[in-house]
Protein backbone atom coordinates (compact mmCIF):
# COMPACT_ATOMS: atom_id res chain seq x y z
CA UNK A 1 0.00 0.00 0.00
CA UNK A 2 3.03 2.34 0.98
CA UNK A 3 4.96 1.60 -2.18
CA UNK A 4 1.52 2.94 -4.07
CA UNK A 5 1.10 5.99 -2.27
CA UNK A 6 4.65 6.81 -2.47
CA UNK A 7 4.79 6.27 -6.21
CA UNK A 8 1.12 8.46 -6.72
CA UNK A 9 1.06 11.25 -4.57
CA UNK A 10 4.86 11.30 -3.27
CA UNK A 11 4.88 10.10 0.61
CA UNK A 12 7.79 10.56 2.41
CA UNK A 13 9.02 6.73 3.13
CA UNK A 14 9.14 7.28 6.81
CA UNK A 15 5.34 8.59 7.03
CA UNK A 16 4.20 5.18 6.09
CA UNK A 17 4.86 3.10 9.01
CA UNK A 18 2.13 2.58 11.96
CA UNK A 19 2.83 0.65 14.89
CA UNK A 20 1.56 -2.89 14.28
CA UNK A 21 -1.02 -3.88 16.95
CA UNK A 22 -2.78 -0.58 17.58
CA UNK A 23 -6.12 -1.14 18.29
CA UNK A 24 -7.03 2.86 18.66
CA UNK A 25 -5.90 5.13 15.33
CA UNK A 26 -2.86 6.16 14.25
CA UNK A 27 -2.56 7.77 11.80
CA UNK A 28 -0.11 10.87 9.56
CA UNK A 29 -1.79 13.55 7.58
CA UNK A 30 0.06 14.73 4.29
CA UNK A 31 -1.68 18.54 3.51
CA UNK A 32 0.15 19.72 0.38
CA UNK A 33 1.43 16.70 -1.50
CA UNK A 34 -0.27 17.64 -5.06
CA UNK A 35 0.52 20.76 -7.07
CA UNK A 36 0.66 23.88 -6.14
CA UNK A 37 -2.74 25.20 -4.99
CA UNK A 38 -4.39 22.14 -4.59
CA UNK A 39 -4.71 20.00 -1.64
CA UNK A 40 -4.94 16.51 -0.51
CA UNK A 41 -5.46 14.87 2.85
CA UNK A 42 -4.56 11.31 3.70
CA UNK A 43 -5.19 9.19 6.86
CA UNK A 44 -3.53 5.90 7.13
CA UNK A 45 -4.20 3.91 10.40
CA UNK A 46 -4.48 0.29 11.71
CA UNK A 47 -6.90 -0.94 13.72
CA UNK A 48 -7.90 -4.79 14.33
CA UNK A 49 -4.63 -5.84 11.98
CA UNK A 50 -6.33 -4.13 9.21
CA UNK A 51 -4.71 -1.26 7.57
CA UNK A 52 -7.20 1.51 6.51
CA UNK A 53 -6.83 4.44 4.22
CA UNK A 54 -8.64 7.52 3.68
CA UNK A 55 -8.08 10.15 0.64
CA UNK A 56 -9.35 13.38 0.10
CA UNK A 57 -8.96 13.71 -3.96
CA UNK A 58 -7.00 16.61 -4.65
CA UNK A 59 -9.56 20.02 -5.29
CA UNK A 60 -8.41 23.96 -6.17
CA UNK A 61 -8.13 26.60 -3.89
CA UNK A 62 -9.59 29.53 -5.82
CA UNK A 63 -9.05 32.99 -5.27
CA UNK A 64 -11.64 34.38 -2.69
CA UNK A 65 -12.61 37.99 -1.95
CA UNK A 66 -12.97 37.87 2.00
CA UNK A 67 -14.86 40.54 3.67
CA UNK A 68 -16.81 41.39 6.59
CA UNK A 69 -20.22 43.27 5.97
CA UNK A 70 -19.22 46.01 8.52
CA UNK A 71 -16.21 47.02 6.55
CA UNK A 72 -18.13 47.30 3.12
CA UNK A 73 -20.94 50.64 1.95
CA UNK A 74 -24.16 49.70 2.11
CA UNK A 75 -24.78 50.18 -1.71
CA UNK A 76 -21.76 47.65 -2.50
CA UNK A 77 -22.66 44.71 -0.26
CA UNK A 78 -26.18 45.27 -1.31
CA UNK A 79 -25.30 44.81 -4.98
CA UNK A 80 -23.04 41.81 -3.79
CA UNK A 81 -26.25 40.56 -1.74
CA UNK A 82 -28.68 40.63 -5.04
CA UNK A 83 -26.31 39.57 -7.07
CA UNK A 84 -25.03 35.90 -5.52
CA UNK A 85 -28.61 35.30 -3.80
CA UNK A 86 -31.19 34.57 -7.15
CA UNK A 87 -33.04 33.68 -9.09
CA UNK A 88 -35.65 35.69 -6.30
CA UNK A 89 -39.44 35.29 -6.51
CA UNK A 90 -41.12 38.36 -6.90
CA UNK A 91 -44.10 39.50 -4.87
CA UNK A 92 -45.97 42.16 -6.84
CA UNK A 93 -47.60 43.49 -4.04
CA UNK A 94 -50.79 45.65 -3.87
CA UNK A 95 -51.32 47.92 -0.67
CA UNK A 96 -54.08 50.78 0.22
CA UNK A 97 -53.45 53.59 2.10
CA UNK A 98 -56.22 54.72 5.00
CA UNK A 99 -57.37 57.22 2.56
CA UNK A 100 -58.34 54.64 -0.08
CA UNK A 101 -55.43 55.02 -2.41
CA UNK A 102 -53.94 51.89 -4.34
CA UNK A 103 -50.39 50.95 -4.49
CA UNK A 104 -48.95 48.25 -6.48
CA UNK A 105 -44.92 47.81 -6.56
CA UNK A 106 -42.73 44.37 -6.84
CA UNK A 107 -40.59 42.99 -4.30
CA UNK A 108 -38.04 40.29 -4.67
CA UNK A 109 -37.16 39.81 -0.80
CA UNK A 110 -39.94 37.59 -0.72
CA UNK A 111 -40.74 33.49 -0.58
CA UNK A 112 -43.24 31.17 0.98
CA UNK A 113 -42.47 30.30 5.07
CA UNK A 114 -45.31 27.62 5.55
CA UNK A 115 -48.51 26.09 4.26
CA UNK A 116 -50.69 25.69 7.83
CA UNK A 117 -51.24 28.01 7.99
CA UNK A 118 -50.14 29.56 4.65
CA UNK A 119 -47.42 32.61 5.34
CA UNK A 120 -46.18 34.62 2.75
CA UNK A 121 -43.03 36.90 3.94
CA UNK A 122 -41.61 39.79 1.60
CA UNK A 123 -39.44 42.45 2.39
CA UNK A 124 -40.37 46.33 1.02
CA UNK A 125 -36.24 47.52 2.41
CA UNK A 126 -35.50 50.92 3.56
CA UNK A 127 -33.99 52.66 0.58
CA UNK A 128 -29.59 51.81 0.97
CA UNK A 129 -29.60 56.07 -0.84
CA UNK A 130 -31.58 57.93 1.57
CA UNK A 131 -33.23 55.76 4.07
CA UNK A 132 -36.42 56.42 2.90
CA UNK A 133 -39.58 54.05 3.24
CA UNK A 134 -41.51 53.06 0.50
CA UNK A 135 -44.95 53.35 0.01
CA UNK A 136 -45.83 49.77 0.58
CA UNK A 137 -44.79 49.60 4.05
CA UNK A 138 -46.39 52.89 4.97
CA UNK A 139 -49.47 51.56 3.33
CA UNK A 140 -49.40 48.17 5.45
CA UNK A 141 -48.82 49.92 8.19
CA UNK A 142 -52.08 51.59 7.91
CA UNK A 143 -53.95 48.96 6.43
CA UNK A 144 -52.61 45.42 7.72
CA UNK A 145 -53.50 43.94 4.23
CA UNK A 146 -51.67 43.28 1.53
CA UNK A 147 -52.49 41.15 -2.35
CA UNK A 148 -49.48 39.09 -3.65
CA UNK A 149 -49.74 38.91 -7.07
CA UNK A 150 -46.62 36.69 -8.98
CA UNK A 151 -45.36 37.51 -12.26
CA UNK A 152 -45.09 35.76 -15.32
CA UNK A 153 -43.21 36.62 -18.43
CA UNK A 154 -46.02 38.90 -20.27
CA UNK A 155 -46.26 41.32 -17.96
CA UNK A 156 -42.88 41.48 -16.56
CA UNK A 157 -42.24 44.95 -18.86
CA UNK A 158 -44.92 46.54 -17.15
CA UNK A 159 -44.39 45.34 -13.58
CA UNK A 160 -40.85 46.92 -14.22
CA UNK A 161 -42.72 50.25 -15.20
CA UNK A 162 -44.85 49.82 -11.69
CA UNK A 163 -41.53 50.64 -9.93
CA UNK A 164 -40.82 53.70 -11.08
CA UNK A 165 -40.74 55.72 -7.82
CA UNK A 166 -44.39 57.88 -8.44
CA UNK A 167 -45.21 60.49 -5.83
CA UNK A 168 -47.56 59.11 -3.11
CA UNK A 169 -51.29 58.89 -4.27
CA UNK A 170 -50.14 58.13 -7.98
CA UNK A 171 -52.03 54.83 -9.29
CA UNK A 172 -49.53 52.58 -10.45
CA UNK A 173 -52.48 50.54 -11.67
CA UNK A 174 -52.83 52.78 -13.95
CA UNK A 175 -49.24 54.37 -14.92
CA UNK A 176 -48.72 50.29 -15.46
CA UNK A 177 -51.45 49.51 -17.50
CA UNK A 178 -52.64 47.01 -15.30
CA UNK A 179 -56.52 46.10 -14.36
CA UNK A 180 -57.79 46.69 -10.79
CA UNK A 181 -59.78 43.62 -9.64
CA UNK A 182 -62.34 44.00 -6.51
CA UNK A 183 -60.82 41.41 -3.79
CA UNK A 184 -62.66 39.02 -2.01
CA UNK A 185 -61.49 39.32 1.93
CA UNK A 186 -59.04 42.16 1.68
CA UNK A 187 -59.48 45.51 0.75
CA UNK A 188 -56.47 46.05 -1.67
CA UNK A 189 -57.26 45.16 -5.71
CA UNK A 190 -55.55 42.34 -7.73
CA UNK A 191 -53.79 42.86 -10.53
CA UNK A 192 -55.99 40.81 -12.94
CA UNK A 193 -53.31 39.77 -15.48
CA UNK A 194 -51.16 37.79 -12.92
CA UNK A 195 -52.00 34.31 -12.96
CA UNK A 196 -51.96 33.85 -9.52
CA UNK A 197 -53.10 35.74 -6.20
CA UNK A 198 -53.08 35.99 -3.18
CA UNK A 199 -55.12 37.88 -0.37
CA UNK A 200 -53.30 38.20 2.66
CA UNK A 201 -53.99 39.42 6.18
CA UNK A 202 -50.59 41.07 7.83
CA UNK A 203 -49.82 39.42 11.23
CA UNK A 204 -46.78 41.26 11.87
CA UNK A 205 -43.92 43.66 10.53
CA UNK A 206 -40.72 42.93 11.94
CA UNK A 207 -38.10 45.92 11.95
CA UNK A 208 -34.58 44.66 11.14
CA UNK A 209 -33.03 47.98 11.76
CA UNK A 210 -33.55 52.31 11.24
CA UNK A 211 -30.46 52.78 8.83
CA UNK A 212 -30.86 52.49 4.79
CA UNK A 213 -31.03 48.99 3.49
CA UNK A 214 -32.70 47.47 6.85
CA UNK A 215 -35.34 44.99 5.97
CA UNK A 216 -39.16 45.39 6.40
CA UNK A 217 -40.40 42.07 6.98
CA UNK A 218 -44.30 41.74 6.16
CA UNK A 219 -45.73 37.96 7.29
CA UNK A 220 -49.13 37.88 5.50
CA UNK A 221 -51.19 34.71 6.16
CA UNK A 222 -53.12 33.98 2.72
CA UNK A 223 -56.88 34.30 3.07
CA UNK A 224 -57.91 33.69 -0.30
CA UNK A 225 -56.26 32.26 -3.75
CA UNK A 226 -57.26 32.93 -7.03
CA UNK A 227 -55.54 31.19 -10.20
CA UNK A 228 -56.28 31.45 -13.90
CA UNK A 229 -57.02 28.20 -14.99
CA UNK A 230 -55.49 28.62 -18.35
CA UNK A 231 -52.03 28.04 -15.96
CA UNK A 232 -53.76 24.78 -14.30
CA UNK A 233 -52.11 21.30 -16.12
CA UNK A 234 -54.56 18.54 -16.24
CA UNK A 235 -54.37 17.04 -12.88
CA UNK A 236 -55.52 20.54 -11.59
CA UNK A 237 -51.89 21.44 -10.29
CA UNK A 238 -50.35 24.51 -11.70
CA UNK A 239 -48.20 23.72 -15.13
CA UNK A 240 -44.48 25.16 -14.80
CA UNK A 241 -44.48 26.66 -18.10
CA UNK A 242 -47.99 27.53 -18.83
CA UNK A 243 -47.43 29.96 -15.73
CA UNK A 244 -44.18 31.13 -16.81
CA UNK A 245 -42.98 32.80 -13.79
CA UNK A 246 -40.41 35.48 -13.68
CA UNK A 247 -37.50 36.03 -10.75
CA UNK A 248 -35.33 38.57 -10.15
CA UNK A 249 -31.33 38.72 -10.43
CA UNK A 250 -28.39 40.76 -9.76
CA UNK A 251 -28.17 44.74 -11.45
CA UNK A 252 -30.53 45.07 -14.02
CA UNK A 253 -31.16 41.20 -14.58
CA UNK A 254 -34.03 38.71 -14.48
CA UNK A 255 -34.89 35.10 -14.63
CA UNK A 256 -36.90 33.38 -16.96
CA UNK A 257 -38.31 30.45 -14.98
CA UNK A 258 -38.37 28.17 -18.79
CA UNK A 259 -35.94 29.97 -20.38
CA UNK A 260 -33.28 31.39 -18.11
CA UNK A 261 -31.63 34.86 -17.95
CA UNK A 262 -32.80 37.66 -19.56
CA UNK A 263 -32.28 41.76 -18.82
CA UNK A 264 -34.83 44.84 -18.55
CA UNK A 265 -32.85 48.06 -17.66
CA UNK A 266 -34.10 49.67 -14.97
CA UNK A 267 -36.79 51.93 -14.86
CA UNK A 268 -36.20 55.53 -15.61
CA UNK A 269 -34.33 58.03 -12.41
CA UNK A 270 -37.14 60.71 -14.29
CA UNK A 271 -40.57 59.33 -14.43
CA UNK A 272 -41.81 57.77 -17.28
CA UNK A 273 -44.80 58.82 -19.06
CA UNK A 274 -46.66 55.83 -17.59
CA UNK A 275 -49.02 53.26 -20.03
CA UNK A 276 -52.05 55.77 -19.69
CA UNK A 277 -50.50 58.09 -21.18
CA UNK A 278 -50.06 56.67 -23.98
CA UNK A 279 -52.68 57.37 -27.13
CA UNK A 280 -56.09 55.46 -26.91
CA UNK A 281 -55.76 53.98 -30.33
CA UNK A 282 -52.02 52.39 -29.10
CA UNK A 283 -52.89 51.34 -25.72
CA UNK A 284 -55.77 49.31 -27.27
CA UNK A 285 -53.77 47.89 -30.07
CA UNK A 286 -54.17 44.48 -31.08
CA UNK A 287 -50.77 44.27 -32.19
CA UNK A 288 -48.58 45.34 -29.20
CA UNK A 289 -48.45 43.32 -25.63
CA UNK A 290 -48.47 44.28 -22.11
CA UNK A 291 -44.48 43.71 -22.04
CA UNK A 292 -44.87 46.55 -25.02
CA UNK A 293 -46.62 48.99 -23.25
CA UNK A 294 -44.39 48.96 -20.78
CA UNK A 295 -41.93 49.30 -22.45
CA UNK A 296 -43.39 52.51 -24.35
CA UNK A 297 -44.73 53.97 -21.01
CA UNK A 298 -41.16 53.89 -19.50
CA UNK A 299 -40.12 57.35 -21.68
CA UNK A 300 -40.33 60.44 -19.43
CA UNK A 301 -40.09 62.14 -23.36
CA UNK A 302 -41.92 61.79 -26.27
CA UNK A 303 -40.03 62.30 -29.94
CA UNK A 304 -40.58 65.68 -31.00
CA UNK A 305 -42.11 66.62 -34.65
CA UNK A 306 -38.89 67.76 -36.30
CA UNK A 307 -37.50 63.98 -34.93
CA UNK A 308 -40.35 62.55 -36.10
CA UNK A 309 -40.75 63.66 -39.49
CA UNK A 310 -37.21 63.41 -39.91
CA UNK A 311 -37.45 59.55 -39.49
CA UNK A 312 -40.20 59.69 -41.71
CA UNK A 313 -37.57 61.05 -44.46
CA UNK A 314 -35.55 58.21 -43.53
CA UNK A 315 -37.98 55.66 -43.72
CA UNK A 316 -40.64 56.55 -46.23
CA UNK A 317 -42.35 53.01 -46.21
CA UNK A 318 -43.99 53.84 -42.80
CA UNK A 319 -45.56 56.95 -44.46
CA UNK A 320 -48.32 55.20 -45.96
CA UNK A 321 -48.46 52.41 -43.54
CA UNK A 322 -52.11 51.81 -41.71
CA UNK A 323 -52.68 51.43 -37.77
CA UNK A 324 -51.93 48.18 -37.63
CA UNK A 325 -48.51 47.97 -40.07
CA UNK A 326 -47.37 50.98 -37.69
CA UNK A 327 -47.91 49.20 -34.85
CA UNK A 328 -46.52 45.88 -36.44
CA UNK A 329 -43.21 47.74 -37.36
CA UNK A 330 -43.27 49.38 -33.88
CA UNK A 331 -43.18 46.02 -32.46
CA UNK A 332 -40.30 44.80 -34.06
CA UNK A 333 -38.05 47.70 -33.18
CA UNK A 334 -39.22 47.25 -29.36
CA UNK A 335 -38.02 43.44 -29.98
CA UNK A 336 -34.87 45.06 -30.56
CA UNK A 337 -35.05 47.33 -27.41
CA UNK A 338 -34.82 50.57 -29.46
CA UNK A 339 -38.11 51.85 -28.10
CA UNK A 340 -37.09 55.68 -29.39
CA UNK A 341 -37.76 54.09 -33.27
CA UNK A 342 -40.76 52.28 -32.03
CA UNK A 343 -42.12 55.69 -30.85
CA UNK A 344 -41.63 57.65 -34.23
CA UNK A 345 -43.06 55.20 -36.10
CA UNK A 346 -45.94 55.37 -34.05
CA UNK A 347 -46.13 58.74 -34.32
CA UNK A 348 -46.24 59.20 -38.21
Amino acid sequence: MFEFLKKHVGIPKNEGNNQKGKKDSDSFKNDNIVGQGHKTNIVVYTYNSFQHLIVSLPYKISNMYSFSPKDLPTGKLHGYLLGAIAPRPIAFASTIDADGNPNVSPYSFFNVFGSNPPIVIFSPARRVRDNTTKHTLENVEQVKEVVINVVSYSMVQQMSLSSTEYPKGVNEFEKAGFTMLSSDEVKPFRVAESPVQFECKVKDIIYTGTEGGAGNLIVGEVVKVHINEDVLAEDGSIDQYKIDLVARAGGSFYSRARDGFFEIPKPLSSLGIGVDSIPADIRNSTVLTGNDLGMLGNVDTLPDADAVNNFMKEHPEFSEADAVEKHTFAKEYLAKNDVESAWKVLLI
